[in-house]
């Protein structure tokens, strides 16, 4: 599988969901049980790389503008969300993180925001397809450490000069 493939079946289950993500990852799974098993784990190593690339702090920020605050789980979950969201939310966003308020139409914290089952879903499509466990994908591990700058996620200050767009538009009242 290469890399337009595996957008292609992001934005298909996306846009499918109508933006769930939560319905998103049923349907990813859905969608995953088709392919051979082998297809399953190159889809599993490209959201992999793309959520060990996320691991950024620039990133969290914007994460903790858009959530009101962002703990590791939180971020976490972020990432896989944000992979959701499509070749273009994503690649803008690791470009400029604040380039968010432009990229997402809209951002509902009840709904958005959190894309955990997302990072399961080949997981689940593998397990479906052999009945056992997905091996290691043998990418290189995530980070000790997000790359950049730490950010202050209690600074609202800091918080609202370093994320301007996302702040005006995003940011709790």
């Amino acid at each position: 599988m290469d890399e337009t493939e595996f957008w292609e079946i992001i934005d298909s289950s996306r846009e499918a969901a109508e933006g769930d993500p939560e319905e998103q990852a049923d349907l990813l799974v859905e969608r995953l049980v088709q392919l051979d098993p082998d297809s399953v784990l190159d889809f599993a190593r490209h959201f992999e790389a793309r959520y060990n690339r996320a691991y950024r702090w620039d990133l969290w920020g914007a994460a903790a503008v858009l959530l009101g605050g962002a703990s590791d789980d939180a971020f976490d979950y972020f990432r896989c969300w944000l992979i959701g969201q499509g070749r273009e939310v994503f690649e803008g966003a690791l470009h400029d993180p604040d380039d968010l308020a432009e990229l997402l139409e809209e951002f509902d914290e009840e709904i958005d925001g959190d894309g955990e089952e997302l990072g399961y879903a080949a997981d689940e499509a593998y397990e479906q397809l052999t009945g056992v466990v997905a091996p290691d994908l043998g990418l290189p591990p995530q980070p000790t450490e997000p790359l950049g700058s730490p950010v202050d996620f209690e600074d609202d200050e800091a918080l609202g000069a370093r994320y301007p767009e996302l702040w005006d538009r995003f940011a709790p009242r």
